[in-house]
């Protein structure tokens, strides 16, 4: 059993007494699928035919350009397919090894803040790693998970968790990807997010050697000690 502390206290307005619907993959999906499917069920929410859910998943190897993506930071342009997308952010890369979860949520059920919602996401994530003793810290000036890396050289950080959202009539959708296992060699045909001064690791990187199955588990509670419970939902 796996302790989850949260990194700070969330925010009651976060969180709900409706279960979400709490969805893995069996098999990976490929991106442009999983968009369509993500739109899909996020015009039925907004027509309200559809819950909350939370997607866990892994991609075939993709680069995907967020709204704010500078093409110069595409070093690779060949190496995989590249994916325009909807949202925030820059570039970044999908592939296998990574845990991707796409949270859709209602935030006109969750105050309808959404910085207290990227943060609740950042919270999420490093609530996560501390489960596996890992200290995942934010930034004010980059966008993600960090983790410092010390034996490297003083002030060297890592990025381990990338997040990007979208919000469309107060529905939000996208969200995170962990780096569990993934061949972190395939973040150099990228500038990932923009950030070229910090590297990228994963919890293997950092002598983690975990399951995914294992992490999802993890995963979930500590979403639900800062969104509140989640349901099995239908595998994809």
């Amino acid at each position: 059993m796996v302790n989850i502390r949260l990194a700070t206290p969330p925010s009651p307005a976060i969180c709900r007494d409706e279960p979400v619907d709490w969805i893995i993959a069996r098999t990976p999906i490929p991106y442009a699928d999983a968009m369509r499917a993500m739109e899909d069920h996020i015009a039925a929410m907004i027509e309200q035919n559809a819950p909350e859910r939370v997607w866990l998943l892994e991609h075939p190897a993709v680069y995907t350009a967020g709204t704010s993506a500078d093409e110069k930071d595409l070093i690779a342009p060949g190496r995989f397919p590249v994916h325009r997308t909807g949202r925030g952010g820059q570039y970044t890369y999908h592939g296998p090894g990574q845990r991707v979860a796409y949270a859709m949520l209602d935030l006109t059920q969750r105050g309808n803040d959404v910085r207290a919602y990227v943060c609740a996401l950042e919270n999420w994530i490093i609530s996560a790693l501390d489960g596996l003793n890992i200290k995942g810290e934010r930034r004010e000036d980059r966008v993600g998970v960090w983790v410092r890396r010390p034996e490297r050289s003083p002030g060297a950080e890592d990025k381990i968790a990338a997040l990007g959202i979208r919000v469309r009539r107060g529905r939000a959708f996208h969200g995170i990807a962990v780096n569990v296992d993934p061949d972190l060699e395939h973040f150099s045909g990228i500038v990932p997010c923009g950030v070229s001064a910090y590297g990228v690791t994963s919890l293997a990187d950092l002598g983690h050697l975990i399951s995914m199955p294992e992490f999802d588990m993890i995963l979930r509670d500590a979403f639900e000690k800062i969104f509140g419970p989640t349901r099995d939902g239908f595998p994809r």
